[in-house]
């Protein structure tokens, strides 16, 4: 029988704790957004992901079927161990997978590629205005690059996410601050809906938007701590200037960053006005969905807005070759409806549209877009029989899903959220839209700065 050692020198017997196979230490992951990191026996990362819910994707990999899918087979037997680092949202750990591949290179992550060349986020820096780019073909210079993503449409989610923070352009005009003429250019549709600053109408200087390009470029680099510190350390000086608008701009910037961990697919938050709209492709793609024989070069939108619950107030915009064209713009208060009735108040607006354009003998559009699911679309064609008149070709854009109604059909075309078709009846709604809301706001404001009742002097049909 063995004494024990007395002698104080002996260490201790330490405690070990037991090595856990990959497949039961995943169990421990987060439900949190984060990434995670393939190890192989020697300890080196050979693989990083991304994920929303750290356990539910990571325990992914250690299913039957992944031992036998061809992606992911050879991965799966050389896991050795694994870890992850938790991030607040989606949208940083969609640049965290980013960066750390790029710095890592693990060799599953190039074996995993297909044949596509992978997406990049694109920052113009040779540029008074820098404009922010998704693209698969990144410049040699003259710009700044994030990524390669694995992922499109999240990178595009994630484009349109970081928009409504940074308010930055990312169309590509070629604009110059020097150049006055941009004074008199009509901003895009995400000017109106506060997602860019609109320096194509020279609203913003150089060196504010180029601010707000440095402050997208920290958090693109992982520094969002640092950049929630300055942006803080801007409003309190912004508001011992008695700036009061630009504090108040900045604290819900910094509220925004704050709360990015988002409800929901992040690619269901791209958008179509996010990315260039091809006139032309748009205008294709609509003749082959709705099988027309040719090219509809002029289309018009109508709308319906109520102000506040009481007066209907309506829009028709017109588009020329995929285009807007502003001067055949027209607003429309609804005169036989009381009440909020969108059926009726849209038989009101066509009725006033195309009764005018037969008496004086004007061409007919191409294309009528109208706003709104079947029930719109019908009441528009049964106006259109009790008016005598034979309609344009004619359909509707229920936006929440997205679908088109063709009269005479049951089911609706549903297309690629990326179609050009698409985008272009979104583009043309939501800018319907927005017009009809710009007059329901002027009213509002007759309503109560005027009290006389009389009418705008803005053209009205």
């Amino acid at each position: 029988m063995s004494l024990p050692d007395d002698n104080p020198d002996t260490p201790a017997e330490e405690s070990v704790q037991p090595i856990l196979a990959p497949e039961v230490k995943v169990r421990q992951f987060p439900t949190t957004p984060g990434v995670y990191l393939m190890k192989d026996a020697a300890a080196v990362v050979i693989y990083v992901g991304k994920a929303v819910n750290l356990r539910s994707r990571a325990s992914s990999y250690f299913t039957r079927t992944a031992e036998f899918d061809r992606r992911t087979a050879d991965l799966v037997t050389e896991i050795a161990d694994l870890d992850y680092i938790e991030t607040d949202s989606e949208v940083d750990a969609l640049l965290m997978e980013a960066r750390l591949i790029k710095d890592i290179q693990p060799k599953f992550n190039n074996l995993l590629k297909d044949d596509k060349t992978f997406p990049y986020l694109q920052i113009t820096t040779h540029e008074d205005f820098p404009r922010v780019e998704f693209t698969r073909t990144p410049m040699t210079k003259g710009a700044k690059l994030y990524g390669p993503f694995t992922s499109a449409g999240q990178l595009r989610g994630t484009i349109a996410v970081l928009q409504k923070i940074f308010r930055f352009r990312t169309c590509t005009l070629d604009i110059e601050e020097a150049d006055e003429r941009w004074r008199w250019f009509r901003p895009c549709l995400l000017a109106s809906i506060n997602q860019c600053t609109a320096p194509c109408n020279l609203r913003i200087s150089k060196e504010d938007y180029r601010e707000d390009i440095r402050r997208l470029r920290l958090f693109l680099d992982g520094k969002k701590e640092r950049l929630i510190r300055d942006m803080q350390k801007d409003m309190e000086a912004a508001s011992k200037e008695l700036l009061f608008e630009k504090a108040a701009r900045i604290r819900d910037d910094i509220k925004a960053l704050k709360t990015l961990n988002l409800r929901g697919n992040l690619e269901d938050h791209a958008q179509p006005e996010v990315f260039y709209i091809d006139p032309q492709k748009g205008l294709a793609g609509l003749r082959k969905v709705l099988k027309l024989s040719d090219l509809p070069r002029r289309i018009e939108g109508v709308d319906i807005a109520h102000l506040q619950g009481g007066e209907t107030v309506a829009s028709l915009v017109q588009f020329i070759d995929g285009l807007p064209f502003k001067h055949g713009y027209r607003r429309y208060r609804i005169r036989s409806v009381e009440g909020v009735d969108d059926f009726a108040s849209m038989r009101e607006v066509i009725t006033r549209r195309f009764r005018r354009l037969d008496q004086e003998g004007e061409s007919l559009p191409d294309l009528l877009l109208i706003d709104g699911g079947k029930g719109q679309l019908n009441a528009v064609m049964q106006t259109f029989e009790t008016l005598g008149l034979e309609p344009p070709v004619t359909i509707s854009l229920a936006k929440r899903e997205e679908e088109i109604y063709v009269p005479g059909k049951s089911e609706p075309h549903r297309l690629s959220r990326h179609s050009y078709a698409l985008r272009l009846l979104q583009y043309i709604r939501d800018e319907s839209h927005r017009f009809a809301q710009h007059y329901h706001h002027m009213l509002r404001q007759k309503a109560t700065f005027d009290g006389t009742g009389r009418r705008s002097r803005r053209r009205k049909s």
